[in-house]
């Protein structure tokens, strides 16, 4: 009895692929031609010559953005994906046909370098997506256009050219740039504009961007930098003050990098430069008015006219007011009056002074209150060596610490006032140039100030060597405050002068209104006479000797002092 053997599963599959002639290893993941037999609802009925047809979507067979233009007869190309599925109809795909001729395409354009042609259908995260004639890539924001690109609706559905970056079959990856293409085509067209163009040429252009340092103008292809400081000679703290985007500007070109494609343009250039002639139109010591357009910590600018400013520097602003910030003094916009101070038309630059432009406080101060007359202030400041006394015309004069009172010590003296505390006080000195007052307070008390000078009179009827007699006014511990006369000058005798002797030397042995004889020594820095009686007495003594005897005669000073006063008596 003979055998049968029964077929295997793969038996089975040999047989059927046999049946088929071999139509599942030919046709399965291959592109084949195919005729469209009929068109349900939106599927398209394809047959590609196996035992059963397939259905493809009629979208597979449209652009993106389109409808499909498909009908009966039409012969199209399609990926088949399955001989038979479970029903017995071909699995078949347009959109994978597509896809796999795409990518052959593509890989030998990439290649090459060449520019595809694709279409902008689709919006991802980070992106776009690209139809490339069936290949699907992606494009990145970033490289869409040259600048960031608000609205790309007019961009889609717009067959254009692309830049294939990268391609990764296996991972069906594809990324594509439109700015590639952008600027390629940009410097092909600058290197063309820019060897049209020469220095010094009058051009018109768009203002295309606005920044803090200048403006951006679209030359026709190629841009151009116009700088803040070449838009205007008057100053201009931004461009937009000047120009906006969208503007058409006339400019000139100033310097051409070709190497770089750089250009720099100007608008100044092209009206008459102010600064010609500025020597002959702003003269020295000329005053002429002005306005505040920028102030800094060493000065102040002000604008004599749209294009010329000069410097007011800190140091010139004020009479009165010293190292305060230029902002204290003026502000910005403020119409000032200016003397000009110096003028250097090759460099741009012209020195102000503010303060000249006013009168000087202390030559004001100086004809209103000669040396000698008395003025009347707010002690403002204290310091070891004096008091800072202001006064009218907002000057201060200073009072030295041995000028502030009589019979003490300089110390003593400041201690004896306080800031704030209204003083009189008499002018000794005006020193316009240096801008300095000497005041003297002490010189107020008894008798004021000797107006002459040492070793004259100087109208107080004395001289120095000259023996007077004096009224004692006033004891101290320091010494004797005294009278020549009855109403004659006041002056000093320090403890020191009071006699010779030690025991001599103390105040408190003299009496208010006792008189005495004293000797001129000298005056002091406020011309007020200084006496002494230890003075007069070496004098007399000296004297003594030279007449009535010497040391080698053998007489004793007690005998010849003894004979000098016998013949005064006489």
């Amino acid at each position: 009895m003979a055998t049968t053997a029964f077929p295997t599963r793969d038996d089975f599959a040999a047989l059927l692929n046999e049946s088929l002639g071999g139509e599942n290893e030919s046709f399965e993941g291959k592109v084949v031609k195919g005729i469209v037999t009929g068109i349900e609802n939106d599927l398209a009925v394809i047959d590609v010559g196996l035992k059963s047809e397939g259905r493809v979507p009629l979208r597979e067979f449209a652009l993106p953005g389109q409808k499909a233009e498909l009908k009966v007869g039409d012969e199209v190309e399609v990926f088949v994906d399955r001989v038979e599925n479970a029903m017995g109809e071909a699995m078949l795909s347009r959109d994978r046909a597509r896809r796999e001729a795409a990518w052959d395409k593509l890989e030998k354009e990439f290649e090459k370098g060449e520019r595809v042609e694709g279409t902008i259908f689709g919006r991802v995260k980070g992106g776009f997506t690209v139809d490339l004639g069936g290949a699907v890539a992606f494009l990145p924001g970033s490289q869409v256009d040259i600048r960031p690109v608000r609205d790309v609706g007019p961009l889609m559905d717009l067959p254009q050219p692309f830049q294939i970056l990268k391609m990764d079959r296996r991972r069906g990856n594809i990324v594509v740039s439109r700015r590639a293409i952008l600027e390629e085509t940009r410097a092909e067209q600058r290197s063309g504009l820019i060897l049209s163009l020469a220095e010094g040429q009058v051009i018109e252009g768009i203002v295309k961007n606005i920044t803090d340092y200048g403006a951006f103008v679209d030359l026709g292809g190629i841009d151009g930098l116009l700088h803040v400081t070449d838009i205007s000679y008057k100053r201009v703290g931004h461009p937009s003050e000047v120009i906006a985007i969208g503007d058409t500007v006339k400019v000139q070109i100033i310097r051409i990098n070709r190497e770089t494609q750089r250009i720099s343009l100007g608008m100044k250039q092209l009206e008459s430069d102010p600064w010609e002639g500025a020597q002959a139109k702003y003269p020295i010591e000329g005053n002429f008015t002005g306005r505040v357009t920028n102030i800094t910590e060493y000065g102040a600018f002000v604008e004599l006219e749209p294009g010329i400013e000069g410097l007011v520097h800190v140091s010139e602003m004020s009479w009165t007011k010293k190292n305060v910030h230029p902002g204290k003094i003026v502000s910005t916009s403020q119409e000032v009056e200016v003397k000009i101070l110096e003028v250097d038309e090759e460099k741009r630059r012209i020195s102000l002074g503010l303060k000249q432009a006013q009168s000087n406080p202390w030559g004001d101060f100086a004809d209103k209150h000669p040396v000698g007359s008395t003025v009347e202030g707010e002690v403002k400041n204290a310091t070891e060596f004096g008091l800072f006394i202001g006064l009218d015309g907002d000057v201060d004069g200073m009072v030295h610490m041995s000028d502030i009172a009589w019979g003490v010590t300089g110390e003593e003296a400041l201690a004896l006032h306080h800031k704030g505390e209204s003083v009189k006080a008499i002018v000794l000195d005006v020193d316009v140039e240096k801008e300095r007052i000497s005041l003297g307070m002490k010189q107020l008390e008894r008798g004021g100030v000797a107006a002459g000078g040492a070793g004259t009179s100087g109208g107080t009827g004395v001289n120095k060597n000259e023996t007077v007699t004096v009224t004692v006014l006033e004891v101290r511990d320091g010494g004797l405050e005294v009278q020549v006369g009855d109403d004659g000058v006041t002056g000093f005798i320090k403890r020191t002068d009071l006699g010779r002797d030690r025991d001599e030397q103390r105040p408190e042995r003299f009496q208010v209104g006792q008189k005495f004889d004293a000797q001129v020594t000298g005056f002091d820095r406020s011309k007020k006479p200084t006496f002494s009686i230890k003075a007069l007495q070496i004098s007399e003594e000296k004297q003594a000797v030279a007449q009535y005897g010497s040391s080698d005669s053998g007489a004793s000073l007690g005998d010849i002092l003894g004979e000098a006063l016998k013949a005064a008596k006489k």
